[in-house]
């Protein structure tokens, strides 16, 4: 599996400069508000030096990193849901996407227009996600039409859904978001299998898991600019990251050590992009294991607690269906042991069956 990250926020708040540094991709960026009208998509390797490190212990021909999709789209104003700017139909384009991330700008600048005219974080949040509940509850208006003639006609799952739409609906028009609403239903009601196909259906996007990007000044980070309480009220929970879209254009522009030197005297361990990559793994509960071998280093994308057969699923469903029995090794020991053949000697390398939860950072050879 692969993680796609949909990027909304109102216009000139940085999106598309933030799309264009995450990809090295050149889009347009003009300080007019409604630039991105087709949404950009953008691969993004996600940086782990786990893999190239393995790739040199194997001397693999191929290094393959794990990928991040993003998809930026136009910016949303107050009324899309009504007409206003470009509306909202774009927003279809996300509707697949694991997550959405929420670019906030809290920089001044008078040279680069704010569609309101004013720099209010908390504002800008609850203007986006009311636009995103109108989009919901669209959706939701136009599948209880067909969920109705389903009822009647005897359908035998139709009732429980219905039920559950009708619930969202009602919470929705009160200003609540469907993550919230789903947070109060069981587990085990989450869980049936009609709840399950009904959900995967609408695709919801105030059902799906939110990060935070801040985007802030030069002045902003060199001071560890933080949200205050109201700021953090408003994100309800939601991780965030702070970074300067400009900056971290500015960074994919340079060689890794002035990088590294940049980064330095910014007083960053690390970039906001790979800050960003990390919080949407930490967000969705993910993480990597890892395969090697003379023909090539992988990185592998995974929900965290995956057992053997379940991490397998992720090369091909073969490895899951067929799976046999792994032979594991975590990635320090098998550095430290400097090979495959040194490390087996230790006994460092672990035959594990079906039940092996696979952890992060784990090199894992299948057996089918």
């Amino acid at each position: 599996m692969s993680l796609k990250i949909g990027i909304v926020g109102l216009p000139n708040v940085g999106k598309s400069t933030l799309f264009k540094a995450l990809t090295k991709k050149q889009v347009d960026t003009a300080n007019y508000p409604f630039v991105t009208i087709e949404p950009n998509i953008g691969v993004v390797p996600v940086p782990d030096a786990r893999v190239d490190t393995l790739a040199s212990l194997s001397h693999s021909k191929k290094i393959i990193h794990a990928v991040v999709e993003f998809v930026d789209i136009a910016g949303l104003v107050k009324g899309a849901a009504e007409g206003e700017g470009l509306g909202n139909k774009f927003l279809t384009n996300i509707k697949e996407v694991d997550a959405i991330t929420e670019v906030v700008r809290v920089f001044e600048d008078p040279n680069i227009i704010h569609v309101h005219n004013t720099i209010d974080p908390p504002e800008d949040i609850r203007i986006i996600h009311l636009e995103l509940i109108l989009k919901d509850l669209e959706t939701l208006d136009r599948r209880l039409e067909g969920i109705e003639k389903q009822v009647r006609a005897g359908e035998k799952s139709a009732p429980t859904q219905k039920d559950l739409m009708v619930r969202l609906k009602e919470n929705l028009e009160k200003g609540l978001m469907a993550d919230e609403v789903l947070a109060e239903i069981s587990k085990e009601e989450l869980e049936k299998k009609e709840i399950q196909i009904i959900l995967n259906e609408l695709q919801l996007l105030t059902a799906k898991r939110r990060i935070f990007v801040f985007n802030a000044s030069e002045a902003q980070i060199t001071s560890h600019w933080q949200p205050d309480t109201a700021l953090k009220t408003a994100l309800k929970g939601a991780l965030y990251v702070v970074l300067s879209a400009s900056i971290e254009d500015e960074l994919n522009s340079l060689a890794p050590e002035e990088k590294k030197e940049y980064l330095k005297t910014l007083g960053l361990a690390e970039s906001g992009l790979d800050a960003l990559i990390e919080t949407g793994y930490k967000t969705l509960n993910l993480m990597t294991f890892l395969t090697t071998g003379e023909d090539e280093t992988r990185a592998w994308t995974i929900p965290a607690g995956s057992t053997g057969p379940r991490a397998g699923r992720a090369i091909h469903s073969d490895f899951e269906e067929k799976f046999i029995r792994t032979e594991v090794i975590p990635f320090e020991k098998l550095v430290e042991a400097g090979s495959y053949a040194k490390a087996r000697e230790l006994g460092w390398v672990k035959t594990e069956g079906k039940e092996y939860v696979v952890r992060d950072g784990d090199v894992v050879e299948f057996k089918i």
